[in-house]
């Protein structure tokens, strides 16, 4: 067992060989990885900012999900917000450098005060970095200036979101840029097309028209250019992964896609097991290829349980947020996490965050009720910030490869491989 500076959070696994071999080497290879990195974002600009869901096996680290409109900055270690400040400055003024004013458009529902407690966070980010700040919704409820009221007795103003000609605006207020915290599930609004002021992230990437399994294609070439660079195997840092493109859960059509792509994506799995002696079973995760929410996601350890799913699981996967179909899946290689939180060793997983290139924090997300092999993004999970007492920008060569402030820089290195992932995804579909 592995003990992190703060005692309550454990890497618990009997396979760690290769996570060690991971945290040392990136510290023997960290110039090289510095230098790959700059060039790599000279080459491509990172998005504007993103969050990573990572899991930690011990005997791999991977990126399982990367959110293009994160929500959660309300989660990250409040004692690191001048991180966020300066990453935010820094990668606004690379992308649009005459920026002063910007304009949140965040999401829709108004009752979620968690969400607005990250809206508030960003807001204050956001100003502390020297932008003037406003939220314009695309609400149907809200027709005037809104106050919302957060447990904190903070408040959150938001207004209407107006359009003349191509610009966007609220009252008084015209922007330089719009930033989007809205991953525009329900389509792009005709409000949001063909605006002439910059849209950070791209509207295009939306999960109305964004898939994991681009992303995810996107990620492999990007850890496999990397892998070669400092002389690894690529599957120890990414996820096998295939998807189908026809599915019906409710009709029960495309499941033979599901099943034979399942089928092969078991057999790599083990042979990877196999030949890492890997002393667990494989398992799948089968999620839509589009969305957050963690909904319509469903664990996969035998085969015979896409073939027997009952009318209560394929209810459950038939939809995602706001009611859209699931069409298309992807079918991704299930990573375990070993690490645990607390007294009752809840299991956990690193979410970190990033502005641009720069890494600024995480959380864990914590879940009680849910096993080393199940999606923790669900009903019941928790936040806790990250146990590491500084960022992932300054290792420590003089501790120990698995002391806590290196395990962040492993983390780090993983999310910005994700970030260059989205970033080419970006630079590719805004060439369309």
């Amino acid at each position: 067992m592995l003990v992190t500076s703060q005692k309550a959070l454990t890497l618990d696994t009997s396979a760690t060989e290769q996570l060690y071999f991971l945290e040392r080497h990136f510290l023997s290879q960290r110039k090289l990885i510095e230098e790959w990195f700059a060039m790599q974002w000279q080459l491509t600009t990172a998005p504007i900012y993103g969050s990573i869901d990572l899991r930690n096996a011990g005997f791999k680290i991977a990126p399982i999900d990367m959110n293009l409109f994160p929500a959660g900055f309300n989660n990250l270690n409040p004692n690191f917000l001048s991180q966020s400040v300066s990453a935010a400055k820094k990668i606004i003024h690379t992308i649009a450098p005459q920026a002063t004013k910007i304009l949140v458009v965040p999401e829709s529902h108004t009752r979620n005060l968690h969400y607005w407690s990250n809206v508030k966070t960003l807001q204050t980010i956001l100003e502390n970095a020297g932008f003037q700040v406003h939220f314009g919704i695309l609400s149907e409820e809200i027709q005037a200036l809104h106050h919302i009221e957060l447990t904190s007795g903070e408040t959150v103003i938001v207004e209407p979101l107006l359009r003349k000609d191509n610009k966007l605006y609220v009252e008084n207020f015209i922007p330089d840029v719009v930033l989007l915290n809205n991953d525009l599930s329900d389509g792009i609004p005709d409000i949001l097309q063909n605006v002439d002021q910059l849209v950070l992230p791209p509207a295009e990437l939306g999960w109305s028209q964004r898939f994991k399994s681009d992303h995810f294609q996107y990620y492999a070439v990007v850890a496999g250019e990397f892998a070669e660079q400092v002389g690894i195997d690529p599957w120890l840092i990414s996820p096998l992964f295939r998807y189908c493109g026809q599915i019906d859960f409710m009709q029960q059509e495309g499941m033979e896609c599901l099943v034979s792509n399942t089928e092969i994506l078991f057999a790599e799995i083990k042979k990877k097991y196999a030949q890492y002696h890997i002393p667990h079973q494989p398992f799948l995760i089968v999620k839509a290829d589009a969305g957050t929410y963690g909904m319509a996601v469903m664990t996969v350890r035998d085969i015979e349980e896409l073939k027997s799913m009952n009318r209560k699981q394929r209810t459950r996967m038939s939809m995602t947020k706001g009611g859209q179909p699931v069409r298309r899946v992807i079918i991704q290689e299930g990573i375990y996490t070993f690490e645990t939180f607390g007294a009752g060793h809840a299991v956990a997983e690193p979410v970190i965050y990033l502005w641009g290139s720069c890494v600024v924090g995480g959380f864990y997300r914590v879940h009680k009720d849910r096993g080393i092999d199940e999606n923790l993004n669900s009903p019941g999970m928790k936040f806790e910030p990250l146990a590491f007492h500084q960022t992932c920008n300054e290792p420590r060569d003089d501790m120990e490869p698995d002391a806590c402030l290196n395990r962040f820089y492993t983390y780090g290195i993983i999310a910005q491989l994700s970030m260059l992932a989205a970033a080419r995804e970006i630079k590719d579909q805004m060439k369309k």
